[in-house]
């Protein structure tokens, strides 16, 4: 029998073991559903409520408890076995997609591995039929080469020889194609995937993780991983295996709401969502830094998003506002916070009078008096947790002497008859002598009044008798070391309530220095998706903010399109930590594009020479002056790309070429709202295009990318397409076009 043969039949029985593990599983499951709805529908008939006495409230409480814990239970195990099962379903059409075969020092018999995106036992041989892409053995499929070679296991490293390296091709249980390789994943098995078209949503790569990316996903030994990834290298989707490795190797300490990842636009977090979920995974959080920085400012505060800041400057640039948002997004900016904050030690914070009822019962002045009379070397934030106390002691006192205003005596004539009864009781638990109509009244009234105090007493504890905000404001009153000019700007917004995007980050780290850093333990691995567009000063505060956790930094710094972080290098992120803990990884092949489109596209930029190219061929990218795109998109079409993306440089064109071409030819408009992704022609802006790919992309009218701080924008729009690129134009050709050698693209008209 050839070895194909043996081969296909092993994949079919190992998916008829499957099938009937599923099909058992899903019988389990309904028997849990029905234990589930069961519980939910008699809970309070199965639990004995008595609080008649102490003994038998406790009996209730034990009773509520258990009936509690019993559903969790159920509930968890559904939840469980419904992500084992989504697996299964996964295995069912493509079981593995890689083999090893392994003889461990010491051993005579050669271990053979089966490798897909999860496990399967077989109960009844109590053996592994297949093996999760993420076991520490397996690693060796991606790491090692024919031979010698070795891993690490929980017990310590294995040596061993491996004797053979297979790769397969199986949809729908049949092998479409099986091969042996030597060193890496074969480019046979990579010219399948990349050539096929692309989705609304990225794919796993497990079964084409190359070695540089398997390095990034298994680091455990670091806390700061930087990733600098050419356009298209797969940075991403290898943090998202990471994610996927981290909860498979610490699945019994790390759950995926311990895991952050920032990502650029409410978009990305749509089209990555699917990745863990395949894997049986849960998605971890994931937020912009935008919405992240959002929870945290006051409701009354308008913040500027990076896409409106970005439009601003797309649209009419203006030197000024570059060089404040540059100052205000520097290392140095955050040094010149902290001299201001040390001078608030002595003087300066600004307080709100506690008011109650139109009337003010601690001023801002008294508050002011307290909080600098205590020691100047105590931490403000420790100071101002003192002043709270001080202020929970002021107002308890007030609180006894609001009792006697005329407004109680109004409102406890409105009191209920369930309000009249408790006071009642209140009055028979008393120990006092005298129990009366008096008493009765007194704890009325002190009801009444604490019951308005409570809102107070609330906003005391959450420190709102600090104007941070004001204090802020202040900052720019008070530099001698920021131009005029940029302090008047920035009091004009602020008194208009306004932050600007370059403020918010500012304007919290101020105010957490005076309330408190808001620390955030919870999270142990935060993932940093395109941090080349993070400020310096971005990322010391979320170092502030997660001191304890594991960072993974992914960017490029050819994509930096964002003012404020041009000027810096994400690179040098190490300088805020530790540099012995810290690994930095450059990926420089690029997988996406095609040979051709990879080509033209590095030639856009400064070192592009060094950007390796996977051999995948294609059409040589098209420059076509004209802004009547239909004819393009119509011979796109013709190609049967599934999503064909027009790329404007603002969002005032993308809504112009929308109404001009929507209804000729279905186009859906992208916006900074939009929170998932289309398959068909797609029309957007270009800082919403980040992190995507697509089949097909037309750039429109490249002649508006202009002057340096445009060029990374426009080598990120042209690197989006993965099979056919055509760039329009109007008028003369765009500077960074005419810097393309000819040869690299065809001119058409």
């Amino acid at each position: 029998m050839d070895e194909l043969k043996i081969e296909q039949e092993r994949v079919y029985d190992v998916i008829e073991k499957i099938e009937r593990t599923s099909n058992d599983l899903r019988d389990k499951m309904q028997n849990v559903a029905s234990d589930i709805i069961h519980i939910r529908k008699n809970f309070w008939e199965d639990v004995r409520v008595n609080f008649d006495n102490a003994d038998d409230a406790l009996e209730t409480h034990m009773s509520l408890r258990q009936q509690t814990e019993l559903l969790s239970e159920r509930e968890r195990s559904h939840q469980h076995s419904n992500s084992r099962l989504r697996v299964l379903e996964k295995l069912t059409y493509t079981p593995y997609f890689g083999r090893i075969d392994f003889l461990e020092e010491g051993e005579k018999d050669v271990d053979c591995l089966y490798i897909g995106i999860g496990s399967f036992h077989d109960e009844e041989t109590d053996q592994f039929l297949v093996y999760d892409w993420r076991a520490p053995i397996c690693s060796l499929y991606y790491d090692s080469s024919l031979g010698h070679a070795s891993f690490k296991a929980p017990n310590g490293t294995i040596e061993g020889d491996i004797q053979l390296k297979r790769q397969y091709v199986i949809r729908n249980g049949q092998i479409r194609s099986m091969f042996d390789t030597g060193v890496t994943i074969g480019d046979e098995i990579l010219q399948e995937v990349l050539g096929n078209n692309s989705d609304a949503h990225m794919k796993s790569i497990v079964a084409t993780i190359q070695k540089e990316q398997n390095k990034i996903i298994r680091d455990e030994k670091h806390r700061i991983l930087i990733v600098q990834g050419a356009a298209g290298s797969g940075k991403t989707s290898a943090a998202l295996q990471r994610v996927a490795y981290l909860l498979y190797r610490y699945r019994d300490s790390l759950q995926a709401d311990q895991i952050l990842m920032f990502s650029p636009n409410p978009l990305f977090a749509s089209y990555v969502s699917t990745v863990l979920p395949e894997l049986g995974e849960e998605n971890m959080q994931q937020a912009t830094f935008q919405q992240f920085v959002g929870k945290k400012i006051e409701k009354h505060l308008h913040v500027e998003d990076p896409f409106s800041q970005m439009e601003d400057i797309l649209s009419s640039p203006n030197n000024a506002k570059v060089e404040e948002m540059q100052v205000k997004a520097s290392m140095d900016f955050m040094h010149m916070i902290d001299k201001y904050v040390t001078q608030l030690q002595h003087d300066g914070i600004v307080f709100k009078d506690i008011t109650f009822r139109g009337r003010t019962l601690l001023s801002a002045e008294q508050l002011t008096t307290e909080f600098y009379a205590m020691d100047h070397s105590t931490r403000i934030p420790n100071r101002m947790r003192l002043l709270a106390e001080w202020v929970m002691k002021e107002l308890r006192m007030q609180e006894r002497k609001e009792r006697q205003e005329a407004w109680v005596e109004e409102e406890m004539q409105l009191l209920n008859k369930e309000d009249y009864m408790d006071a009642y009781h209140k009055t028979q638990e008393s120990d006092n002598e005298f129990t009366g109509y008096e008493q009765e009244q007194n704890l009325l009234a002190a009801q009444v009044v604490a019951d308005h105090f409570k809102s107070l007493y609330k906003r005391v504890k959450r420190l709102r008798f600090v104007d941070s905000f004001e204090t802020y404001k202040q900052l720019f009153t008070r530099s001698t070391e920021l131009p005029k000019e940029m302090c008047d700007r920035s009091l004009g917004r602020l008194n208009e309530n306004k932050l600007s995007y370059e403020d918010a980050t500012a304007y919290l780290y101020v105010k957490e220095v005076i309330e408190g850093l808001g620390r955030n333990a919870s999270v142990r691995h935060l993932f940093i998706d395109e941090a080349q567009d993070y400020s310096p000063f971005q990322l010391a505060y979320l170092k502030k903010l997660f001191p304890h956790c594991k960072m993974t930094l992914l960017g490029d710094l050819h994509q930096t399109i964002h003012i404020q972080a041009m000027q810096t290098n994400f690179l040098t992120g190490n300088a805020l930590f530790d540099p012995s803990k810290t690994e930095t990884i450059i990926l420089k092949r690029s997988y996406r594009s095609t040979e051709q489109i990879i080509d033209f596209t590095r030639s856009l930029i400064p070192g592009g020479h060094e950007i390796e190219p996977f051999n995948r061929k294609g059409s040589k990218p098209l420059v076509v002056n004209t802004t009547n795109i239909q004819q393009q998109v119509e011979n796109l079409k013709k190609h049967g790309h599934g999503t064909i993306a027009i790329i404007c440089k603002t969002e005032k064109e993308t809504k112009e070429v929308y109404e001009e071409f929507g209804k000729s030819m279905s186009l859906s408009m992208i916006e900074k709202e939009t929170t998932s992704l289309q398959q068909g022609v797609l029309v957007m802006p270009s800082y919403l295009a980040k992190g995507m790919e697509f089949d097909a992309v037309i750039v429109y009218d490249a002649s508006n990318y202009v002057g340096e701080n445009e060029r990374n924008l426009f080598y990120t729009v042209c690197t989006r397409a993965m099979h056919e690129l055509v760039i329009c134009y109007t008028g003369g050709m765009s500077d960074f076009l005419k810097e393309v050698p000819a040869s690299l693209y065809e001119h058409g008209r």
